[in-house]
């Protein structure tokens, strides 16, 4: 089985290395870090320090917890933080409606369930992405159809999604990968036209822009993640936002077991299936006072990644993921370019991910070929998959879901930074660069360690 990447990890020990860094503090870079031996070989690391810590927290999230836990009002139901919370949000991304939930595999998983999807239908994702977009599918039995990666933006390729497309066909379930838009004009143009709802999974990708609107709002509703590695966190938590009044209805009594809730606008219940992923107030504070800090954080990043991105571009091999030209924002969640070993002397990715770690660097390959691991591939075989679809149809099924492009990219070329890091200084980008360059001026060396 290939091994799976966890993201969250990774994020985890990148907090606790930069714990207590202030997020601007200059650091010095080495006098000619281009001329130094990697750190790999036995040479000087070209960052010593940390990247600034996550997550970022004061006096407000203090505040806002000790206020809920004093109103004996934990729980949403009965609590006034999450509509709060609901509300600023919702308003911060102008749509009409925001539910706040337990997850953002809960918010995917509350939006097909109130579609009433299950088994016999089809839901098409992206093949690069994180694990929980296809879950979500398969907890409800329908089959996930995986299209193949734009390998420059590592975006879904919108080009390949008609062609995935059948009779059934339910939902088009495009991912804002790495936080920066997929290309909704066409993703959009083919969803109409064919008349299948549109779900955005903007786990990734909080207040990142399409022609200067937020994604999130453009398909029927679109679903966030508040995890801890988030750039809006609260440790686990999620959201749905719709501009449609009655899929809003029905995402909130799915979340609530089907009952509806307290608020005349909620009730009764509609639907006939529901569980509970509801969030609570303590999860609510959080996202409030972290709200105060995002508009902040989302700039710096902006303004890192536009920076670093001309330092890459100058150094053959390092090409950075292709922003589409209706992005107007990207919340650069992750920071993705891609690597290519034929400008550094045949060095093989793992390779230089070695050697930029050990420079100071925390790196990543990113995501894997979820279409071939085993944990997808075992759907085939998996008894009520077997017992709905049989055994032609699953086969047929792992045959559709060849995703060549996004082979190349997972296993030789992607390379991804942490949200966090862009909120560094100018400095930071350099060294960043610095020890890149060192990289490729000894790549054949480090090639032969």
């Amino acid at each position: 089985m290939q091994k799976r990447f966890n993201r969250r990890k990774f994020i985890n020990t990148l907090s606790i290395a930069g714990a207590g860094l202030s997020m601007g503090m200059p650091h010095i870079v080495s006098a000619n870090p281009d001329n130094a031996k990697p750190a790999l070989l036995g040479g000087t690391k070209t960052f010593p320090p940390a990247f600034p810590g996550w997550p970022v927290y004061g006096q407000p999230e203090e505040k806002g917890l000790m206020e809920v836990l004093k109103s004996k009002k934990w729980g949403r139901l009965d609590g006034t933080v999450m509509p709060a919370f609901e509300s600023a949000y919702a308003k911060q991304l102008g749509a009409k409606h925001c539910l706040g939930v337990s997850s953002g595999t809960s918010a995917l998983y509350t939006m097909l369930g109130a579609l009433d999807i299950g088994p016999g239908d089809e839901v098409i994702i992206p093949v690069y992405t994180f694990i929980a977009t296809y879950n979500v599918v398969v907890l409800n039995y329908a089959l996930p159809i995986f299209v193949d990666t734009d390998i420059e933006s590592f975006q879904v390729d919108a080009g390949k999604i008609e062609a995935a497309i059948t009779a059934q066909t339910k939902i088009i379930m495009p991912v804002h990968i790495g936080g920066s838009p997929a290309n909704i004009d066409m993703i959009m143009e083919i969803a109409d036209r064919k008349k299948i709802p549109v779900i955005e999974d903007a786990c990734q990708a909080h207040l990142a822009e399409w022609r200067g609107r937020k994604v999130g709002t453009y398909g029927l509703a679109g679903g966030f993640s508040f995890q801890s590695s988030k750039n809006l966190n609260c440790a686990e938590g999620g959201a749905i936002v719709t501009n449609d009044e009655s899929f809003a209805k029905t995402c909130y009594s799915f979340h609530n077991q089907g009952q509806g809730g307290l608020r005349a606008a909620y009730n009764p219940g509609v639907g006939t299936r529901g569980t509970n992923m509801r969030l609570t107030e303590f999860q609510g504070s959080i996202l409030l006072a972290q709200m105060t800090r995002l508009m902040e954080q989302s700039k710096r990043r902006t303004e890192n990644a536009d920076y670093l991105g001309k330092l890459l571009n100058d150094i053959p091999g390092i090409t950075p993921a292709k922003l589409y030209e209706g992005t107007t924002a990207s919340a650069y969640h992750l920071y993705m370019f891609r690597y290519n070993k034929d400008h550094f002397a045949g060095l093989s990715r793992a390779k230089f991910l070695e050697a930029l770690s050990a420079e100071g660097i925390p790196c990543s390959g990113g995501y894997g070929m979820i279409n071939k691991d085993s944990y997808v591939t075992g759907l085939a075989q998996n008894r009520h998959y077997l017992k709905i679809y049989g055994q032609k149809t699953m086969q047929e099924w792992l045959e559709r879901n060849q995703c060549p492009q996004n082979d190349i990219l997972s296993t030789e070329q992607a390379v991804w930074f942490f949200q966090n890091m862009l909120l560094g200084s100018r400095t930071d980008m350099d060294q960043i660069a610095a020890a890149i360059r060192k990289i490729q001026k000894n790549a054949a060396a480090l090639g032969k360690a």
